[in-house]
């Protein structure tokens, strides 16, 4: 049996109260993908029926109550519409009602890189989309445009309490391209699963990986790090000059000759520079792939050259090293809990990196890299908390809690629709009948805008034809 996935709604056009004068309008078609993500959103909103989740522990995610000991939380209409502690309120008419005595609810979990879809399973040449290395700047190529939804790694995700991911391009490059926000639901295409109104990213890369790509015997640049600044920088003047360009071409868009209103010809359109440049108007964030501390403070020193901010680094094995500077600066930091050492980069980290960014006042993010460590989110969340405490950091458990939540959120854009359990936020929740950090503990039910995406009690077809039948 195939896998039900959601009907998209075909919108050939729309079409308003006509004026009644003047000859008839015809109403323009709405731009296809409009449509497309359109009906996706209204799919998704429309089947959410309301959920009242009660008696279970609440790991709000938020600052100034974290934890609610014998909570509950009414989703309605794809968002979270209370929450509250003691005795729920009587269920509504048609509310589903789960009774989650010794439970815990968090927010859905986040990760900020993720590959999923661009390099899917299996683990094939054919499947290896996520980079295009065949020159080290390749900032206008979108992940978006390779991403496969049909990919099974979603729907593990998804059973691992997983609700929204950044799917970036690879490291192979020093500007990789664009990454994409996507949200977890069964559809057909990427454009539909984009989280609405977050903003795309670009991935940068730095250290070994790009000039091992290029210079390792290929005698190509980038050969060596210096080489790499080098190519970052050229590439972020010639930005800074195509953006001027256009801003002085749309503040002077006509000229006069002989008495008359002429066109001004346009800028000529350069799908790279035109990355670059939404990143100096801020509409595109900026997350690097850096491992070293040194390597760190030079891509601080790019941004502050040109203008633009660094939202994430990731991986960052190095971070605690400058981790005053991270946190003063406002510069999230995404990486593993325990991955070390499979290169020299890589030498030097440290399974207290996540907490001692924490205790300096920074924002640490768990991410995953990784088809396998996506599905167990929280237990790497656990171990880097743990790591801390053993070692004497001081870290809370709700600190650790907004490392798979609300600071990827916030890295990411999204963190005033999502990453914590508060009215009004979109209904991205997990129910886990252990405490989350447990080694013991499973998503036993995962709501995406409010719509059950799984129930570990009810398994559901799978969304992926792919597998059916392997």
């Amino acid at each position: 049996m195939r896998a039900p996935l959601l009907l998209l709604v075909a919108l050939a056009g729309c079409s308003g109260a006509q004026p009644k004068a003047g000859p008839e309008k015809v109403p323009v078609p709405l731009d296809p993908a409009v449509a497309v993500r359109k009906a996706a959103q209204d799919a998704a909103t429309t089947t959410a029926a309301p959920v009242l989740i009660r008696d279970a522990t609440l790991l709000t995610a938020t600052l100034d109550r974290p934890r609610i000991e014998r909570g509950w939380v009414r989703l309605s209409g794809g968002l979270i519409e209370a929450v509250g502690e003691g005795d729920a309120p009587p269920p509504a008419e048609g509310e589903t009602v789960i009774d989650a005595a010794g439970a815990f609810v968090t927010p859905g979990l986040i990760d900020t890189h993720s590959h999923l879809g661009v390099y899917a399973t299996p683990d094939v040449w054919a499947h290896a989309d996520g980079n295009e290395m065949t020159r080290p700047i390749t900032a206008g190529v979108r992940a978006e445009e390779a991403f496969w939804p049909q990919d099974p790694g979603l729907q593990r995700a998804v059973r691992g309490g997983v609700t929204t991911l950044q799917i970036l391009p690879g490291s192979g490059n020093l500007m990789g391209g664009r990454g994409v926000v996507i949200k977890l639901h069964p559809l057909r295409e990427a454009r539909a699963m984009r989280f609405p109104g977050a903003k795309d990213s670009l991935k940068m890369a730095c250290g070994e990986n790009p000039k091992r790509v290029y210079g390792q015997g290929k005698g190509t640049m980038p050969a060596s790090r210096m080489g790499s600044i080098f190519l970052m920088r050229e590439q972020w003047v010639a930005a800074r000059r195509y953006l001027n360009d256009w801003q002085t071409w749309e503040k002077n868009p006509t000229k006069t000759e002989d008495g008359k209103e002429m066109p001004v010809t346009p800028p000529k359109r350069d799908l790279t520079l035109e990355t670059l440049a939404e990143v100096l108007k801020g509409e595109v964030l900026v997350h690097i792939h850096c491992y070293r501390a040194d390597e760190m403070l030079l891509q601080l020193e790019i941004a502050d050259e040109f203008g633009f901010a660094v939202r994430s680094f990731h991986h960052a094995v190095e971070a605690y090293k400058i981790r005053d500077i991270l946190a003063a600066r406002g510069v999230a930091v995404s990486t593993w809990a325990d991955w070390w050492g499979f290169k020299i980069e890589a030498y030097d980290g440290i399974e207290q990196n996540l907490a001692l960014v924490a205790e300096a006042g920074g924002r640490g993010i768990l991410h995953t890299d990784s088809a396998e460590g996506v599905q167990r989110m929280n237990q790497e969340a656990g171990k880097a908390w743990y790591a801390g405490l053993h070692a004497g950091v001081k870290v809370s458990e709700a600190e650790a809690i907004r490392w798979i939540t609300a600071n990827p959120a916030w890295a990411l854009g999204i963190d005033a629709l999502t990453g914590t359990l508060e009215a009004g936020k979109m209904a991205d929740v997990v129910v886990w009948d252990h405490h989350p950090f447990s080694v013991y503990a499973r998503a036993a039910k995962v709501f995406v805008d409010g719509v059950p995406r799984h129930d570990a009690d009810a398994p559901s077809p799978p969304w992926s034809d792919f597998e059916v039948g392997q």
